[in-house]
């Protein structure tokens, strides 16, 4: 079960389909490529899914097919988004 890390110390600010957020406690900043972006926001608007769930419901709000090349992009984004401290799994 994966879920986003309430925004506290963080600033999230978006252009369209990408973002940057801003870590206030390290003074980190990171880029959110779109696909990046579209899987934290299925995992705030959705808590505790598994990362198949979550790829299949960006999926479809992306409407991409779920392919092999997909579900690697989304097992590194959300590796990724754990690794810099916006996601949590217990």
């Amino acid at each position: 079960m994966i879920s986003a890390v309430p925004p506290r110390g963080w600033l999230l600010r978006t252009w369209e389909d990408e973002a940057v957020a801003f870590d206030a406690a390290s003074g980190d900043t990171h880029y959110l490529r779109p696909l990046t972006l579209a899987l934290y926001e299925t995992c705030r608007a959705q808590p505790g899914l598994d990362a198949n769930t979550i790829a299949a419901r960006t999926a479809t709000s992306l409407n991409v097919d779920v392919t092999p090349d997909f579900l690697s992009a989304v097992r590194e984004g959300l590796d990724g988004l754990r690794r810099i401290g916006l996601l949590q799994t217990p």
